[in-house]
């Protein structure tokens, strides 16, 4: 070998220089990440089941409230008569007469009707009013048959009105509405409600025979409470 070549000194690469060097970890380290682990796998779990209980008991209180909440009664008229519509000085030889049924469409609830009234209006004046029913008890999916009758002296209307009331008949119809006023509380087993104020109101036209028209006959009343 010649004198030149062994001077020549043998330098590192750079990129030999800058290469990290492995570090080992202890076995007290894998030891602690393999717990971490499994602890966040545990909690995650139980996460996962408490919400999977909780969207089951929202679902079951859900069916429960459904089929337990109170349901309003359902008024339906079944029959409006006006005999004496075609008299001309007023209603003192009239005579109304009406049928409604009450539907309670609960199927474990029962209802208490404490009291009934029933009320008759002309263009939003009252012409007559009379207490219906006596305080009674409906069962659930039970229908009563409500029946009112107004005559000559519990109707009352002024000339103005009369005459509003003629002219109408004379077209061919008049209208009235039928406002049904009730104290009711709702029963489950053992448990009774508070007393609420309920009002059934029922539009009705009738013919120039005093009949109610076909197409309103048992037809459902809106129910509101106050």
């Amino acid at each position: 070998m010649s004198p030149d070549r062994a001077a020549i000194p043998i330098r590192a690469s750079p990129r030999a220089q800058t290469q990290p060097m492995k570090r080992h970890h202890s076995a007290s380290y894998y030891v602690h990440r393999v717990k971490e682990s499994l602890s966040t796998r545990i909690s995650k779990f139980i996460c996962a089941m408490f919400l999977l209980v909780l969207f089951f008991v929202g679902i079951i209180a859900f069916i429960l409230w459904l089929s337990l909440r109170p349901h309003r009664p359902r008024f339906h008229i079944q029959d409006f008569v006006v005999q004496g519509l075609d008299q001309p000085a007023g209603f003192e030889n009239a005579r109304i007469a009406f049928n409604v049924t009450i539907l309670n469409p609960n199927q474990h609830m029962g209802v208490y009707f404490d009291s009934m009234d029933g009320f008759i209006y002309y263009k939003d004046q009252r012409v007559g009013s009379s207490p219906l029913l006596n305080p009674f008890f409906q069962q659930p999916t039970n229908t009563t048959i409500v029946t009112g009758t107004l005559t000559g002296a519990s109707l009352t209307v002024n000339s103005n009105r009369w005459t509003e009331f003629t002219n109408d008949r004379g077209r061919g119809t008049v209208a009235f509405r039928l406002e049904i006023v009730s104290i009711i509380r709702f029963k489950l087993s053992k448990w009774i409600s508070k007393h609420h104020r309920m009002h059934a109101n029922c539009d009705i036209v009738v013919g120039r025979d005093g009949l109610i028209l076909p197409k309103l006959n048992h037809k459902r009343c809106p129910v509101y409470f106050t």
